[in-house]
């Protein structure tokens, strides 16, 4: 999954970029709103955290910006201690959610995991296909109950995949969300995770679809 991280103080946005990226997530940055108007206008994020106070260009515009040009992706709003003005003022303006300054970091995880959830229509705090579970919030996957040891874009892939049951999904896109902008990306190298991940889950849930990608499906729905 791919977060885009808005946050001008400098401390504040290594701190969580970096519990982000521990959480398994990739992350890309912005320090003002008009940066963060574009890249999120032009990529396709997974969820959004986004300050207010932002030079260049005020949050909550940045978020109207967003909405009014139909862009999706659930927005976390990042708001001043006891400024219900602004709570109010973001959840109008398009926010699915809001945390106020100063924050636990486990908290704005756990918001994080739940809107990305939320957005796939999934309630459940832990994600299944057939034998495969996974949890997102202790990064671990099993089979049939025994742990599976993934590579941290391995464990991106399969993620990205399970909160997409049944969908087909490129090659394409899963570049784009599993790696971060600053990254060097080369779709080629997804084969290669979705080979080890089949051979590590040892079950037949990641379904090739030639010529359009990948599909999850749970072993007895999964075709060859």
């Amino acid at each position: 999954m791919r977060i885009l991280l808005v946050e001008d103080e400098t401390a504040l946005a290594a701190q969580v970029r970096a519990s982000l990226a521990d959480a398994g997530y990739a992350v890309d940055t912005a320090a003002d709103g008009l940066d963060a108007w574009h890249l999120g206008a032009e990529q396709p994020y997974d969820a959004v955290i986004l300050d207010l106070g932002l030079p260049r260009l005020d949050g909550l515009s940045v978020l109207r910006r967003w909405r009014a040009a139909q862009v999706s992706a659930p927005v976390l709003i990042l708001t001043a201690r006891d400024s219900w003005t602004e709570k109010v003022e973001g959840i109008d303006a398009g926010a699915d959610d809001y945390l106020a300054k100063p924050f636990r970091m486990e908290e704005l995880l756990a918001r994080i995991r739940a809107l990305i959830r939320r957005a796939h229509g999934m309630p459940a705090p832990e994600l299944q296909c057939g034998p495969v579970r996974m949890n997102p919030r202790a990064g671990t996957v099993s089979v049939d109950g025994a742990p599976v040891v993934l590579t941290a874009h391995e464990f991106r892939v399969l993620d990205y995949l399970m909160h997409h049951p049944g969908a087909i999904v490129s090659k394409t896109a899963l570049t784009e969300h599993i790696y971060a902008q600053d990254f060097d990306r080369d779709s080629n190298t997804i084969e290669v995770f979705v080979g080890r991940l089949r051979r590590k889950l040892g079950v037949d849930v990641i379904e090739t679809v030639r010529g359009q990608g990948y599909r999850l499906r749970p072993p007895a729905q999964a075709r060859s």
